[in-house]
C-alpha cells in the first residue's frame, strides 16, 4: 500500500461513512474517522491534534469522537470530547477498540471501522441520546491527512 488512498476503496470509504449515519441516528454524539499514513508523533496526542483541527472540540455537548488510524504504523485511536469524558467510565472505548482491533487483526479494515463507528454510536447513546432538535454538526466524510 504507497498511499493512505489505497487503505481502503471508494465504496469501503462509503460504507464507513453510511455507518457514521446509523449510528449518529441514535445519539447526539458526533463521529468522525481519520486516516493518515503516517506521523512521527505520539499517536495519541497526533490523534488530540486532528480532533482540534477538525474542529471536533466544538460541539454543543461537547460529544465529538474521533477515530484516528496511522496505516503504516498499524495503530488507531479513539478518542472523545471533554463532555463524554466527563461522564464515562475509565474504560468507555474498550468495547469499541475491541470491535476494530479483531477486524483490523485479520486485515478486514472496513469492516473494523464500521463495527467500531456503530459500537462507538451505540455506546454514546445511553449517554447523549439522540434529541429532535439534534443538528448534525460535523461532516460524516472521511478526512484523510
Amino acid at each position: 500500500m504507497s498511499k493512505v488512498e489505497d487503505f481502503l476503496t471508494a465504496k469501503e470509504e462509503q460504507d464507513i461513512v453510511n455507518a457514521i449515519l446509523e449510528a449518529e441516528k441514535n445519539t447526539s454524539g458526533e463521529i468522525r474517522v481519520h486516516i493518515e499514513a503516517h506521523t512521527d508523533k505520539d499517536h495519541y496526542e497526533r490523534a488530540k491534534e486532528i480532533f482540534h483541527l477538525l474542529k471536533m472540540d466544538n460541539t454543543k455537548q461537547e460529544n465529538g469522537v474521533l477515530i484516528y488510524v496511522a496505516v503504516h504504523d498499524k495503530k488507531f485511536v479513539i478518542c472523545g470530547d471533554k463532555g463524554i469524558d466527563n461522564v464515562v467510565p475509565k474504560d468507555f472505548w474498550q468495547t469499541t477498540r475491541n470491535s476494530i482491533q479483531t477486524h483490523f487483526e485479520k486485515g478486514a479494515f472496513k469492516e473494523g471501522l464500521v463495527a467500531g463507528v456503530l459500537k462507538a454510536g451505540e455506546e454514546l447513546r445511553s449517554h447523549f441520546p439522540w434529541q429532535s432538535d439534534d443538528t448534525n454538526e460535523l461532516s460524516n466524510e472521511i478526512s484523510k491527512g
